[in-house]
C-alpha cells in the first residue's frame, strides 16, 4: 500500500507529503446481561496523506494542506485522482510558510506494558472478567457491555525524512448498568486502558453499580446556591484539562491564550493545593513523527512548557513536541474521608460536562450527586453546575486517593469552594 501511495505521488508531481499507514487489530467481545452475544477479530489497514503545496501571493509565501484517507481497494487511476483533486485543494488553504518536520529513518518501536505479551484474546476475557466480578445483584446489574482489546500498529513515513513506525496494545469499551429498584435508570460508562488493570476496572463497575443504584433512589434537586464542590472521576481529568488546552501552541500563536512560560497559569492568590501537571508521552512519536516524551507543564501553578505540533512552533519559534492526549499528577493533600468531613455537594455524573477553555466556564446537568449537610448524605438529581476555573482554581484540594485511565492519572476527586449551583428554590 504504500508503494501505490509513493508511486501515485510521484506521479502527481506532488513532492511535500506525510503518509500515516496504520494496521489495527483487535478482539471483541459483545454482552448482553453476563451472557456472550458475539465475538470477534478484526484485522483493518488503512492509511491517510496529507498533501503540501506552496505557493505566493502578493507577494506573501503559503503552505497550503489537505489530507484524504486512502482505501486499500483503490485502483492506482482512483488513487491518482483523489491525491491530484488533495493537492488542487491544499492551493487554496493560506497558511502561513513553514518547513515540514524534518526526520529520520528509525527502528521499529514497541510500546512495552502489561499487555505486551498476552493476546489479544487474553485481554479481552481478563477484563470481561473483571467488569463483571461486581455484577452480583438482581435489581441493578449490567444490562450490556463492549470490550475491545486492540494491536495499533503505525508506520509515518514524509517527504522530509521521516520514517518511524511503533505498534502497542490497548484496551477499551463501554457498558451499561440498569436499576430496575424504584426508578427504571440507565448509566453509560466508557473505559479505556493502555495497561493491563483489570482492578481498575472492576472498581469503575462496582461504582457505577452504587452509582446508578442511587440515581434510582434520588427524587429531588439541590437548592440553589453556592457550595463547596467535589467532582470525581473522568471530570477531575476534563476540568484539568483547561491547563493543557490553554498551553497549546495553536492556542498561544493567535492569542486565543495568554499563557507564557513561568507564568501564574493558577493565579497567584491559591489557598488551597497547586496544580502540578505532567504531559504523558502515550506513543513514542506523534503522527508528524515527532519522538514524544513526558514533559511537565505545570509546577506549582507556573506554566513550564507550551506544546504542540510542528507548523505552530515554527511560528513561536519553539521546539515542537508533537500533540499530547493524556497527563499525570501527584497524589493531593487530603484524604476523601477528610475531604469529605464538611459539608459538600459531590457530583458524580453529569448529563453532559463541559469545560470551556476559552472562558474558563464549567458545568453540566446533574444527573446524579450526593448532597451532605453536615448530618446525613442524600442522593440527588437535577439542577446544573455553574463554575469558572478563574476562581475555583484559587482553592483546589485534591485527593490522596488516585484513578488511572488511558488518558490520566492522578487525584480520584477534587474539591472547590463556592460553585454556584442552580437548583430548587427554597
Amino acid at each position: 500500500m504504500t508503494d501505490q501511495i509513493l508511486a501515485a505521488l510521484a506521479k502527481c508531481g506532488i513532492d511535500d507529503y506525510y503518509i500515516n499507514l496504520a494496521q489495527d487489530r483487535s478482539a471483541q467481545l459483545f454482552f448482553i446481561k453476563k451472557s456472550l452475544d458475539m465475538k470477534r477479530t478484526t484485522n483493518e489497514t488503512s492509511a491517510t496523506v496529507t498533501v503540501f503545496k506552496t505557493f505566493e501571493e502578493d507577494g506573501q509565501k503559503y503552505r497550503g494542506a489537505s489530507t484524504v484517507k486512502v482505501q486499500e481497494s483503490m485502483t492506482p487511476q482512483e488513487l491518482e485522482t483523489m491525491l491530484a483533486d488533495a493537492y488542487y485543494a491544499a492551493g487554496f488553504v493560506k497558511n502561513k510558510y513553514y518547513e515540514l518536520y524534518h526526520g529520520t529513518k528509525e527502528a521499529m518501536t514497541e510500546v512495552k506494558s502489561g499487555l505486551t505479551d498476552k493476546t489479544l484474546a487474553q485481554i479481552a476475557q481478563g477484563y470481561a472478567e473483571a467488569l463483571f466480578a461486581e455484577d452480583t445483584q438482581e435489581k441493578v446489574f449490567i444490562n450490556s457491555a463492549e470490550i475491545f482489546a486492540y494491536e495499533h500498529t503505525e508506520h509515518i513515513i514524509s517527504s522530509s525524512g521521516v520514517d518511524v513506525a511503533y505498534s502497542r496494545k490497548s484496551a477499551q469499551g463501554e457498558f451499561v448498568v440498569q436499576c430496575i429498584d424504584g426508578q427504571d435508570v440507565e448509566t453509560y460508562q466508557s473505559f479505556a486502558y493502555n495497561d493491563w488493570n483489570p482492578e481498575a476496572l472492576r472498581a469503575k463497575a462496582k461504582s457505577t453499580i452504587e452509582m446508578t443504584y442511587a440515581r434510582a433512589k434520588a427524587k429531588s434537586a439541590p437548592a440553589a446556591g453556592n457550595y463547596r464542590l467535589i467532582l470525581s472521576g473522568d471530570y477531575v481529568s476534563e476540568l484539568l484539562g483547561y491547563y493543557s488546552d490553554r498551553a497549546e501552541s495553536y492556542m498561544i500563536y493567535p492569542k486565543y491564550s495568554t499563557f507564557s512560560v513561568g507564568c501564574d497559569v493558577q493565579g497567584t492568590e491559591v489557598t488551597g493545593d497547586m496544580v502540578n501537571l505532567t504531559l504523558k508521552a502515550d506513543v513514542p512519536y506523534s503522527s508528524e513523527g515527532i519522538p514524544m516524551k513526558d514533559r511537565e507543564l505545570v509546577r506549582d501553578g507556573k506554566l513550564q512548557l507550551i506544546h504542540g505540533g510542528n507548523r505552530f512552533a515554527q511560528y513561536l519559534g519553539i521546539e515542537p513536541t508533537g500533540n499530547y492526549n493524556s497527563m499525570k499528577m501527584p497524589a493531593g493533600s487530603v484524604t476523601l474521608a477528610e475531604m469529605k468531613a464538611a459539608p459538600y455537594l459531590e457530583v458524580v455524573n453529569f448529563s453532559d460536562f463541559q469545560m470551556d477553555t476559552f472562558t474558563g466556564h464549567f458545568g453540566g446537568e446533574i444527573r446524579l450527586a450526593f448532597l451532605y449537610d453536615g448530618e446525613k448524605v442524600i442522593p440527588v438529581t437535577g439542577g446544573s453546575v455553574n463554575g469558572n476555573i478563574f476562581e475555583a482554581q484559587k482553592t483546589f484540594v485534591f485527593s490522596k486517593e488516585l484513578q488511572q485511565e488511558e488518558r490520566f492519572e492522578g487525584p480520584k476527586s477534587v474539591c472547590m469552594d463556592g460553585v454556584s449551583v442552580a437548583g430548587m428554590n427554597a
